[in-house]
């Protein structure tokens, strides 16, 4: 995935100034990513867990999944995670559930998914299930009237960023992908830095392609700072 470093996001932008806003969260920022195929290394629970999932968790204290999203957590670690920030009092995590719409946002909400799915791979007719906590949880904001989506998965960022050329109904959602928050947690000091620069090239600067899309790890902590101030 390319990193975009021509402009800054206004949701991140926002972010800094007010952390305490709704982020809507896909299954991508909680569960460790898995790019064994491409290299011999592998980031283990605890390790994601210890620089990504515990400070995000520290840092946005309105974060919330949708129902869908949480039934994709097929990992019993991710799972035990969730719960327990579902559990903590007060909640660290909040549900989205369909049933909480009103009859006006389930009709939006409806309408928002027809004109998604035909970009996904996500048809229950005919049990194809991929893509339904993406499809799920844009319909669900959208109808809402949520901001913020946090999300790792290419085709949920152009469903956003593609709105208008699209017709997919979301055009007032921001997508917010997995390198603007690893920015948030360097720059406000909430995580180990090493963990964060490795998180950073296992996502964004590992495959030969990516080295030369995306720029090492000091050139973009520079071209962010650039972007939205230094903090540190």
């Amino acid at each position: 995935m390319k990193v975009n470093l021509r402009e800054s996001n206004p949701a991140l932008e926002s972010i800094f100034q007010d952390p305490n806003q709704i982020i809507s969260l896909d299954a991508s920022f909680l569960i460790p990513p898995d790019r064994e195929s491409i290299t011999n290394q592998r980031i283990s629970f605890s390790t994601f867990r210890d620089i990504w999932l515990d400070p995000v968790f520290g840092s946005f204290p309105k974060l919330a999944v949708h129902e869908a999203v949480l039934a994709e957590l097929s990992s019993p670690a991710v799972q035990s995670f969730a719960y327990a920030m579902l559990d903590a009092s007060p909640p660290r995590l909040q549900i989205h559930r369909d049933s909480d719409l009103t009859e006006v946002e389930q009709m939006l909400r409806n309408t928002i998914e027809n004109r998604i799915r035909p970009f996904t791979r996500y048809c229950p007719e005919r049990g194809l299930l991929s893509d339904r906590g993406e499809v799920k949880s844009l319909s669900y904001i959208a109808a809402k009237g949520l901001l913020y989506f946090a999300v790792h998965d290419s085709l949920a960022i152009q469903l956003i960023e593609n709105a208008e050329d699209w017709s997919t109904g979301l055009d007032n959602i921001r997508a917010i992908k997995m390198y603007e928050p690893i920015f948030y947690l360097y720059a406000e000091g909430r995580s180990e830095r090493k963990g964060l620069r490795m998180l950073y090239k296992h996502q964004y600067h590992l495959t030969n392609r990516e080295k030369q899309e995306n720029p090492e790890w000091s050139k973009f902590i520079a071209a962010m700072e650039a972007l939205y101030g230094t903090r540190a």
